[in-house]
């Protein structure tokens, strides 16, 4: 826009070599003449548009003469007085300092008696020469009264007459002349000499020769020369620039160019359809063009009006009025948005005030507001993906959907599942039963219900979150289920179906405000999981079909997350329940141990943990406790895997150590049939404790495969941790595994756990293990109160691991109850025995059936032992839950049963053993094995 006062800011400023603003495209010009011409070449334009700019006759060219010239004359004159001054200066200076040499050499001591001697001039002109050369004047005199010299710096002149006025230094005056001496024109003080009582006895002249002084003033001369030439030098650079910046605010215009620019500019200012309006620091309006007349509705001659007289409304006045910078600030004119900017006009040299420029937006605004609209929208959508879905439950997926749409596209909103999606079903027929999992409404000023409002804020007066729905068939949730696309409903009094079929709730809805409704189905996968309801109230405006689009996205979202955690919750179940048929449901019935257990699956994923209790032979019972790495359904599997091994392992009677070797090498199995099925280099890696604990001995006999050590719960409640050796972890086969016996005394606790229970993100294992350390120590004496307490001790707050908790308390086996025979290897001697533990037998009080079989079982193990075995043999019969015999002996041949042909004569006796037993087997020792055989006491 053209500036009309301070034409210095006219027009932006443009640099050498640019188009000056009378150019035009096409290569013609138009200068102070009406005549056309061809343009030069941009180089030679440049250059004359530089000769041009400063041209006498450009306006900048004049102004730049007259400043030189002015200059010039300033510093001729300056250089002049300068010069005159120094000279009278120096003059001065030099009278000064002939006075004072004089005087003082009048007055220096000894003057007087060598005026009074009689060779005054043997002893005055070497103290005068000294002096004369010491003060740097030219001579220094000594003249009797009459005149006559004493001292002068040429001998020859010695003796003549003075020359100077010596009538006014004989009076006793001080004088200070120029005259013409015998050494040129100088400049001379003669004073008196005086004697004591004030007698003048002679005079006393020193002086500097004009040539000398002159000379003073001449070598200051190139000083004030150089710093005239200086000065007319940066006089001249500061003319130049200011030359160079008219030129450039001028373009090197003269008067006739400048009066067309002028003309040219106002009728453009005129002729734009933005408003313009000039307001100086007085808050006067300078200038205001017709756009900004027309927009404002300004009456003719406001030039030179106040702002506040101009009638305009009371924000609009404040704006102008304040003068402060603002940017596109839309304000209300009449029926019109004015978009208003204000910038200063000072900010470059220019005058003080500001220029306010107006453009009517009515139109934009409507645009921009369909902008904002949109913007809204997708930003509702980015938050809702990224807010819906963070869980992989499906009620708190409902919810989010809720908590994002409220109140940012509806003022309540509701979403209902079918039934058989929450338990992991697929589809919901149009019609069927729903349930409403999530329901939230904004705070329009209505009653809320209770239990709404507090868990998922306000949504009355809808059906509360939990109540199953039946939607009419032609509802709007049941027609959007059957088409599977949004129903809009953009008032609900029209709802005819809807308010028949439930009265009162319709009618409770509508005197709440709500107005508008719009029912989306929930699709995902090609599955009808339920439909979100939204709901419009009070002064909000109702759905429109743009809204119907939203609804539609944001729906499809939040079905998407629902289906997946509705799968997710579907194979955790699976994984759930294939965990628990994997799990023992139960402790098996046996004397040797109180056992209470705890198993708390991982909250997202269930994992590869268990535990087992397994009677063995002799009384005996094994403990275990596993853990396989990682969660879900492989874990699981591959757990149900590993605890099979150990049940299959544990009915041979292996040895801990020996029975982790073997589970082991099942472990490596188990991968290698993974690599050659799936492809995978994963490793199935897991750890097990096994443990068997013998009541009779009392002797536990554990090996672990890198499992955490159990803890030792003593009869006086100390608590330790059994120094075991560690094995590899299974699947590793690095290096083999120990055994470890502890003597354990009867109540005591050993406590089996897995590692889910000591260590996690928060706490390291070390730190666990002295939590579980003091929760053993303060817990009670069973084994279900030893869980309860450890569990309420370590429990963490977020379970992101298994935890399996074992606890056993031992019992002993009652000496009364145990019974020992060695025996010879004679077959005389199977009578003795069998007679022998028949006797034992009617101790313990058993009943003959129980005493015939147990005799007949003795009696072909014993045979049995003695025809194919060696070494001593020893009977044991133990009476606990059943009757146990076991027959040993230092063979490790073991029995093998088979079918006798009709012609052997033996071959029989194991089958017998195998038919009247319970359970029979052989357990290996140290010295050889053991042949075992249960008997029922019932």
């Amino acid at each position: 826009m053209a500036r009309h006062w301070g034409r210095s800011w006219a027009r932006p400023p443009v640099g050498d070599g640019e188009r000056p603003p009378s150019s035009r495209p096409g290569g013609r010009s138009r200068p102070g003449g009406g005549g056309r011409r061809e343009r030069p070449g941009p180089r030679q334009a440049g250059k004359r548009s530089r000769w041009h700019a400063l041209s006498a006759r450009s306006l900048a060219g004049q102004v730049f003469l007259l400043q030189v010239v002015i200059v010039l004359l300033l510093v001729t004159f300056a250089v002049a007085e300068l010069f005159t001054q120094a000279r009278q200066d120096t003059t001065q200076d030099a009278r000064h300092q002939s006075l004072a040499v004089a005087q003082t050499f009048a007055n220096s001591p000894g003057i007087v008696a060598d005026l009074q001697s009689a060779h005054p001039t043997a002893l005055l002109q070497p103290r005068a020469e000294a002096a004369r050369k010491a003060s740097g004047v030219d001579f220094i005199v000594v003249t009797d009264t009459n005149g006559i010299r004493f001292t002068h710096p040429h001998p020859d002149r010695i003796g003549k007459k003075f020359v100077g006025d010596i009538s006014k230094p004989l009076a006793g005056h001080a004088v200070t002349e120029t005259v013409n001496g015998t050494i040129g024109r100088l400049v001379q003080a003669v004073v008196p000499v005086r004697a004591a009582n004030g007698e003048v006895l002679g005079l006393c002249s020193a002086g500097i020769t004009i040539s000398k002084v002159h000379g003073v003033a001449d070598r200051q001369l190139p000083f004030l020369l150089g710093g005239a030439i200086g000065a007319l030098a940066l006089s001249t650079a500061g003319t130049a620039l200011v030359s160079r910046r008219l030129r450039r605010q001028t373009h090197g215009l003269g008067a006739p160019e400048m009066t067309r620019m002028y003309e040219h500019h106002d009728a453009v200012l005129h002729a734009v359809h933005e408003g313009v309006l000039i307001r100086d620091d007085d808050g006067r309006v300078r200038l205001a063009n017709d756009e900004a007349r027309r927009l404002l509705g300004l009456p003719e001659g406001v030039e030179g009006r106040e702002v506040e007289e101009l009638g305009l409304p009371e924000h609009v006045t404040q704006l102008l009025a304040a003068g402060k910078p603002v940017t596109d600030e839309v304000v209300e004119a009449g029926d019109r948005l004015l978009a208003v900017t204000i910038r200063s006009t000072d900010r470059n040299g220019g005058p003080p005030g500001s220029v306010a420029t107006l453009r009517d937006s009515t139109e934009l605004r409507a645009m921009s507001g369909k902008a904002d609209e949109a913007r809204g929208r997708l930003k509702l959508l980015h938050d809702a993906s990224v807010a819906i879905g963070t869980t992989l439950d499906v009620t708190r997926t409902a919810q989010e959907l809720t908590e994002v749409t409220v109140p940012r596209f509806a003022d309540f909103a509701t979403v209902d599942l079918g039934e058989g999606v929450l338990a992991g079903d697929e589809s919901t027929a149009p019609g069927t039963l729903l349930r409403r999992v999530a329901a939230r409404g904004a705070d329009t000023g209505t009653d809320a219900d209770a239990d709404a409002e507090e868990e998922h804020g306000s949504a009355a007066p809808l059906y509360p979150v939990g109540r199953t729905i039946v939607f009419g068939p032609e509802s709007p949730p049941t027609l959007s289920l059957a088409s599977g696309r949004a129903q809009l409903t953009h008032d609900l009094r029209g709802l005819s179906d809807w308010r028949s079929r439930s009265p009162e709730h319709a009618e409770r809805i509508i005197d709440s405000g709500m107005h508008s409704l719009l029912s989306v189905p929930l699709l995902a996968r090609g599955a009808t999981l339920g439909v979100a309801n939204f709901w419009r109230a009070g002064e909000s405006r109702p759905f429109e079909e743009d809204d119907r689009s939203l609804a539609e996205e944001l729906a499809a979202h939040a079905a998407l997350c629902i289906d997946n955690a509705r799968r997710y919750t579907r194979e955790h179940a699976m994984a759930v329940s294939l965990q628990h048929s994997l799990l023992p449901r139960g402790t098996p019935e046996q004397n040797a141990l109180e056992v209470a257990f705890r198993y708390l699956p991982a909250q997202a994923g269930v994992g590869g943990d268990w535990f087992d209790v397994i009677p063995l032979s002799g009384a005996r019972v094994a403990l275990v406790v596993g853990d396989v790495v990682g969660h879900g359904l492989h874990a699981a599997a591959t757990m149900g895997r590993l605890r099979t091994a150990v049940h299959n392992f544990a009915s041979l009677d292996m040895p801990p150590d020996e029975l982790l070797s073997h589970l082991d090498e099942v472990v490596n199995r188990i991968d290698q049939e993974s690599t050659a099925i799936e492809g995978n280099d994963a490793i199935t890696g897991a750890t097990c404790l096994y443990a068997t604990y013998d009541p009779v001995s009392q002797i536990c006999t554990v090996a672990r495969a890198g499992h955490p050590p159990p803890a030792l719960v003593r009869p006086d409640g100390t608590v330790e941790y059994p120094d075991l050796a560690v094995g590899p972890p299974l699947g590793l086969s690095t290096l083999p595994f120990e055994t470890t016996e502890l003597h354990v005394e009867e109540g005591s606790r050993i406590v089996l756990y897995t590692d889910g229970l000591i260590e996690d993100r928060t706490r390291d294992i070390d730190v666990g293990l002295d939590g579980l350390r003091a929760a053993l120590e303060g817990a009670g004496p069973t084994p279900d109160e030893t869980c309860t307490a450890v569990l309420d001790a370590m429990l963490p707050a977020e379970q992101r691991d298994d935890i399996a908790l074992l606890v056993a308390r031992t019992r002993v086996l009652p000496r009364d109850r145990i019974t020992n025979w060695d025996l010879p290897t004679d077959p005389a001697a199977v009578a003795d025995v069998r007679a022998a533990v028949a006797g034992q037998l009617r101790t313990w009080g058993l009943h003959e059936e129980v005493a015939f079989t147990t005799e007949l079982v003795v009696s072909e193990l014993i045979t049995n032992a003695i025809r194919h075995a060696s070494g001593p043999i020893r009977v044991r019969l133990l009476l606990d839950r059943s009757l146990v015999v076991e027959v040993s002996d230092t063979s490790s041949t073991a029995p093998h049963l088979r079918y006798a042909a009709s012609t052997d004569e033996g071959g029989r006796g194991l089958f017998l053993v195998a038919q009247f037993a319970e359970r029979w087997g052989t357990r290996y020792t140290a010295t050889g094995k053991i042949i075992w055989a249960e008997v029922p006491l019932a």
